[in-house]
């Protein structure tokens, strides 16, 4: 791996916000906090139970709801939260916690149950009760045989359970964020969920709204609809036809109804809305984090290398796919974001990836894709591929090869 080295700017600027983020500190720890302490002790509150309301009380504990500094103090009082943990890897956003662990055998059951059991055991010492009763659990097994799964011995490998008894059985969907995850290793369940939400969300637009126009009705459905079906998209990001015909029927349902388009193929309609398709759009999220992630724009949390080639500039590193692993884990390599990013990132010209301004290779990104046709899969139409930018490069390179 080749480290590209950064401006001067941006070293003083990183250097800049450590100095910022260690006053920050010193200062939450030091007057803020108390301030907090007496701010907490001199607040009030009464309850009101079956009409009945008691004498007012002095609040000794908590964080002041809908306050700026709220998030702060409660990131603090967290913070020694996943230290607990011995054998399994954690991970907290705000007041979601997930332990992760692999499963080989009993003795890995046990380590991630004794995993669990020191998380619970951390919030009753720290005076934070958890609410047992939405603990999930999600299992990706690799053989999915059903004899496997009737066999008796098998719940003991899946089910987990707290301190006060409550057992945690496996579910087959679990929402993580606002993400549908599944047990199947398939995004199937969160685009028929998105595409549910975001047809509702277009049938009240349409029911409320009368006017017609294209630039109220664009202005509604960028805002109120699109943003539904594109909410962390680079994650769930589909490659599967039928999958990305439902998502994008819901932009062409909603674009028939503006005043002038309803007579016009949905892929013309695109050309003079100046719209893109949702599956160029998702593409074009993904390529941008991988920018992020070069620029330390964005956390490298999944491992993304780079390598400056003399030739061909500097290129996203797409691992090896491992020969040996289970044949439905190899069919998945392809689309998975790790893989099918840097592949996105690596056919952009050379200039426009060496690109450090986050504007100007927006800006660059945008002219690029103009250059490739954007005639997404739906019903009732045959298009030369199925339209991603891979595969309009791939038949871009053959043309000009045969020329």
């Amino acid at each position: 791996m080749v480290k590209v080295s950064k401006s001067m700017d941006k070293t003083k600027s990183n250097e800049m916000c450590g100095c910022l983020r260690l006053f920050l500190c010193d200062f939450l720890l030091g007057k803020a906090l108390k301030w907090l302490n007496e701010f907490l002790c001199g607040r009030k509150q009464t309850v009101v139970v079956q009409g009945t309301r008691s004498s007012l009380q002095p609040v000794v504990s908590g964080v002041p709801q809908g306050t700026v500094l709220g998030p702060i103090p409660f990131v603090l009082y967290i913070n020694d939260l996943l230290s607990t943990i011995k054998h399994s890897c954690g991970f907290s956003f705000a007041d979601d916690t997930k332990l992760i662990g692999g499963i080989q055998g009993l003795s890995s059951v046990n380590h991630l149950q004794d995993d669990l059991n020191l998380v619970i055991e951390w919030s009753r010492s720290n005076n934070m009760e958890l609410h047992e009763q939405k603990f999930e659990v999600v299992s990706y097994n690799l053989n999915t045989s059903k004899t496997l799964r009737e066999l008796p011995l098998y719940p003991e490998n899946v089910e987990y359970s707290t301190p006060k008894g409550h057992v945690i059985t496996p579910q087959e969907i679990v929402c993580d964020l606002g993400v549908n995850v599944s047990s199947s290793m398939g995004w199937g369940p969160h685009i028929e969920k998105t595409v549910q939400g975001a047809r509702k969300m277009a049938a009240w637009v349409l029911s409320a709204f009368r006017d017609r126009s294209p630039t109220v009705m664009l202005t509604l459905y960028k805002s109120m609809v699109r943003s539904k079906l594109e909410y962390c998209c680079p994650v769930w990001n589909p490659v599967k036809i039928t999958e990305i015909q439902r998502l994008e029927n819901v932009q062409r349902s909603f674009t028939r109804k503006i005043f002038g388009c309803s007579e016009l193929q949905y892929w013309d309609r695109l050309k003079k809305l100046k719209l893109m398709s949702l599956q160029r759009r998702r593409e074009r999220y993904c390529i941008i984090h991988v920018w992020k992630i070069l620029n330390e724009e964005a956390p490298n949390d999944i491992g993304f290398t780079f390598n400056c080639h003399q030739r061909l500039g500097l290129k996203a590193v797409i691992p090896p796919v491992n020969k040996n692993s289970q044949l439905s884990v190899r069919s998945d390599y392809d689309s998975t974001f790790r893989v099918r990013a840097a592949q996105l990132f690596n056919i952009l010209p050379q200039e426009l990836r060496a690109t450090t301004s986050l504007d100007g290779f927006k800006a660059g990104l945008g002219r690029f894709m103009e250059q490739c046709p954007d005639t997404p899969p739906i019903p009732g139409y045959t298009p030369s591929n199925d339209n991603s930018l891979l595969s309009w490069r791939r038949t871009h390179t053959m043309q000009l090869s045969c020329a």
